[in-house]
Formats: C-alpha cells, structure tokens, sequence
C-alpha cells in the first residue's frame, strides 16, 4: 500500500476521534465553536421507549383537558374523534385486525413516550415544539385518558410516563423469522458453516431480461 493511501485511511480513521473530542477544543482546533448548552438542548430531544431522555416535567389530566381544547380539539375533536380528515386520537380499541383499521393512540401506538415524543416534535399543526415540557405532559396524559389508558387522577411525569402499559403494547414485539435473527443457543464464533437453500432463480420466475 502506498504511504499516500496510508495516510488516507489514517485520516478516516482519525476524523471520527477528532470530531468527538470537537465540543472540547471547537475554538482551539479551528472547528467552528463549541455550542451553547441552549443549542444543546433543542437537539437533544429524542426519548426511549422507557422515558429515558424525557425532560424533567410533570402534567395533569385536568391541565391537559383545557390546553387540549384551545390546541388540539379544532383538528382531533373534542373527544379526539377526529374533525374531518385529521387523524382520530381516541377509540379504535379491537379494529386492527380489521380492514379498516382506526390505529389511534389508544388502539395502536406502543408507547407512551413515543406520544411525548411526536407530539412534542411535530404538535401543535403550524405551531410545532411551540409547547412546553409541562405542557406537552399536560396534553400527552389528557389524551391517554380519552384512551382510558391512564386515570383521571394519574400525574405523567418524565418518572411515571415509563409505567404506563399502552394496549397494543405487546403487538410490536415480532419475532424475526429471517434465520439469522434466531438464536436458538450460544452464537457460532469460528469454523461456522450456514446451510443454504436456493428457493428460486432469476431466469425460471422470469426476472431476467431476454438477451437480444
């Protein structure tokens, strides 16, 4: 290999480690600036299905109901049955194996934290991340509750929002039925062999072009 492209694949190597330690030396090493912990924040808004990375935060049902009807009901109704064609909120619970399925927050979405997180990002329509924190907990608990999925007592917090259990909550845990995705014992680390199977060629299902 020539010491051009060793010096190459050094500087990829390097560029990650340089880019990493950038937040520290941003202005030493001439790489633009080191950003504000504001800046900071308005990126780092994404949540785990457990709440971790839920800004710390606390909401009502009864707050989320009057902020849900000045924000949310002129689209989602009043009881989120949905007002024209916006999407429905409540309801649904049994449909998905329908053909028309009415997949609302109640019937379909794993988690409670993926609500925060949706809303938060892209809620109000027109008016998005226009909420609070407290805000958004407020609406996120008013809205499970139209699901009955929380009572009318229950606080959603950064702490409680990962104990809430969402109906269809077990509907998205699939098993992998690709070969690979099952481990039926400890993984083969050396020496592995993978039996294979042709179920099919291009040419006899008629994929392959005609030559001319």
């Amino acid at each position: 290999m020539s010491n051009f492209l060793k010096g190459h694949h050094l500087a990829l190597f390097l560029t990650p480690i340089l880019l990493a330690s950038s937040f520290v030396n941003a202005d030493t090493l001439n790489l633009g600036r080191t950003p504000t912990p504001a800046e900071v924040a308005g990126w780092d808004i994404d949540v785990r299905p457990d709440g971790l990375g839920l800004p710390v935060g606390q909401g009502s049902v009864s707050d989320g109901e009057y902020l849900y009807d000045e924000k949310c009901s002129s689209c989602h109704g009043i009881f989120g049955e949905g007002e024209k064609r916006w999407p429905k909120l409540a309801g649904g619970n049994g449909t998905l194996a329908d053909d028309r399925p009415d997949k609302t927050v109640g019937s379909y979405w794993p988690y409670a934290s993926t609500v925060y997180d949706y809303v938060y990002r892209a809620m109000p329509f027109g008016e998005a991340q226009s909420l609070t924190h407290d805000e958004t907990y407020q609406v996120v608990a008013y809205i499970l509750n139209m699901s009955d999925v929380i009572d009318d007592e229950f606080v959603l917090s950064n702490e409680t929002i990962g104990s809430v259990k969402m109906p269809n909550q077990n509907g998205f845990m699939l098993p992998d039925p690709r070969p690979d995705g099952q481990l039926a014992s400890a993984p083969c680390m050396q020496n592995c062999e993978v039996p294979t199977k042709i179920i099919g060629r291009a040419r006899i299902i008629d994929v392959t072009p005609d030559k001319e």
